[in-house]
């Protein structure tokens, strides 16, 4: 069974007027749209287009419709829109996210929390826009070091504390704690006047998150980071423990269905630095590109991102009028639109997505087609 889905953008302070209302064919919006999400996560389900003003985690318990052991899908589908910077962050794993929301249980109502489910996030976002930047995991050492020489005299004593791989973690600590906040505001001033040949694109990259959150210890922690540039269809995934930043893009992102967020800067929310270093790895080197792997299923219109988690797995499906393209799902699956007109049928419903809209497919659905002339994202459970 196919279910029509929408949802309303959110409007968190980093998203763009402009990517996603243009994917959608629509004037710029009038503030920013950030994120729409296509799941039955309770911070915001999909909405349900029958009418009905069900969302989806309703219709899912409404109909008896099975989709996990859990009861919930086991990921999140997103469009994600950076118009500015996001908070730097990092995700914990599996064992660690039990073992917090167990401990915070406990707290007194409206005491401050790190954890708001039991479940780890990792994630994966495969650029849309032409171009997507991001700050993913730390940089090598020595690469590292050469950066901050450019930058000068003001960066010696955060160069000087890292002598190995746990001074990362020594300096992620120093920074966010307040106690660097001299430091910080030096290496902030002397971006204006460092040059680099090797390093020209992290510079600017710095100045460009300094001029948006000016004296802010995340822009002097992003000098630490890989600063990584996304083509059209390239993604990028991010396990527990590596620290992340999106830049500027769009994407779509599929994640373990989680809000568990720990902060590195970047933000005005609550950075709880004590656990923050307790669940990043700080292990330095380079995040490889995701590319997509053509044929998959038999069919050359179907690509699939390698990912080294279960929860969940993401198909790209190009959609040509001479060869529609045929599935089958692992479960209950979600198709999001990013191109053209593309009509979903599963033999018996047949529902068309322009850009930005989707379809949730129930989990007893036995193949889906795909016609017309554009490009889907598929969302499905991994396999174990």
């Amino acid at each position: 069974m196919l279910v029509p889905l929408a949802n309303a953008p959110r409007d968190y302070a980093w998203g763009s007027r402009s990517l996603i209302a243009a994917l959608e064919g629509r004037d710029p919006a009038a503030g920013p749209e950030a994120e729409v999400w296509f799941g039955d996560h309770p911070s915001d389900p999909a909405d349900v287009e029958d009418g009905s003003g069900r969302t989806l985690d309703a219709w899912i318990a409404d109909n008896g419709v099975r989709v996990s052991p859990s009861g919930r899908l086991p990921y999140l589908l997103k469009l994600l829109a950076a118009g500015a910077p996001l908070s730097i962050q990092v995700h914990p794993t599996k064992r660690q996210a039990e073992a917090g929301f167990a401990r915070e249980s406990r707290l007194d109502a409206g005491a401050a929390r790190n954890y708001v489910d039991d479940n780890h996030k990792p994630e994966i976002i495969v650029a849309l826009s032409d171009r997507f930047e991001a700050l993913a995991g730390l940089r090598e050492l020595e690469a590292t070091r050469r950066l901050l020489d450019a930058i000068g005299a003001s960066a010696a004593p955060l160069r000087d504390r890292l002598g190995d791989p746990e001074g990362l973690r020594d300096a992620l600590g120093w920074l966010l704690s307040g106690d660097a906040d001299d430091t910080v505001a030096a290496i902030i001033a002397a971006l204006e006047e460092a040059q680099s040949t090797e390093f020209a694109a992290e510079l600017a990259n710095a100045r460009y998150i300094a001029s948006i959150h000016p004296q802010d210890p995340g822009v002097v922690v992003a000098l630490l980071m890989n600063y990584v540039v996304l083509r059209r269809g390239e993604g990028l995934f991010l396990g527990a423990g590596m620290l992340h930043a999106y830049v500027a893009g769009l994407g779509v992102e599929l994640m373990a269905a989680s809000d568990n967020v720990l902060r590195g800067g970047l933000t005005p929310k609550r950075i709880d630095v004590e656990e923050l270093l307790a669940i990043v790895d700080p292990e330095p080197g380079p995040v490889p590109v995701v590319l997509p792997v053509a044929g998959d299923r038999g069919s050359r219109s179907v690509e699939s991102f390698a990912v080294p988690v279960s929860d969940f797995r993401l198909l790209h499906v190009a959609v040509a009028h001479e060869e529609p393209a045929v599935l089958r799902p692992t479960g209950a699956a979600i198709v999001l639109a990013a191109a053209g007109e593309v009509t979903v049928s599963d033999g018996g419903d047949a529902v068309s997505l322009r850009p930005g809209r989707a379809v949730f497919a129930t989990p007893d659905t036995a193949q889906l087609r795909f016609a017309g002339d554009g490009e889907v994202f598929m969302a499905e459970p991994g396999v174990a």
